[in-house]
């Protein structure tokens, strides 16, 4: 009798703390800006939204939602040819982008940092996280004059 009360217990307490690190994966639903300073959020291996649409001269702000590290960079073929590179860490291109990740996680975007672009160019414009790529974490940018 003593073993089941135990097993009981053992369950209980292992399913509370497996729910408090599943929500500590990703922070809101499907809108983890609704209430925070930025416009798009990130949880484990999304952008949040994966397409947002704004006017030539607006500043998008990304805002790790998640406990995990993540990078904001663009393709190099996925921007208009006029359109200036970015990338969490501030790197040329998507080719140095990516050394500094492998080297020692360069542009690293931790848990609650933010990060900001000005989009002077119009066009579509296609970013995605170095560590989540595998995982098809990208997203667009849409701007319009």
């Amino acid at each position: 009798m003593h073993r089941r009360v135990y097993l009981a217990a053992v369950g209980t307490a292992v399913s509370a703390g497996l729910a408090g690190c599943s929500s500590a994966i990703s922070i809101g639903g499907s809108d983890p800006c609704a209430s925070e300073d930025c416009h798009i959020g990130m949880n484990r291996t999304e952008f949040l939204p994966d397409v947002y649409e704004i006017s030539v001269g607006d500043t998008v702000v990304w805002k790790n939602t998640s406990e995990a590290d993540h990078t904001v960079t663009a393709y190099d073929n996925g921007i208009p040819d006029e359109a200036a590179f970015f990338a969490t860490g501030g790197f040329e291109n998507q080719e140095s982008a990516r050394h500094a990740w492998q080297g020692q996680r360069g542009g690293r975007l931790g848990p609650r940092e933010t990060f900001e672009h000005t989009f002077e160019v119009p066009g579509t414009y296609e970013y995605f996280c170095i560590p989540h790529e595998r995982a098809e974490m990208d997203g667009k940018i849409v701007v319009s004059e």
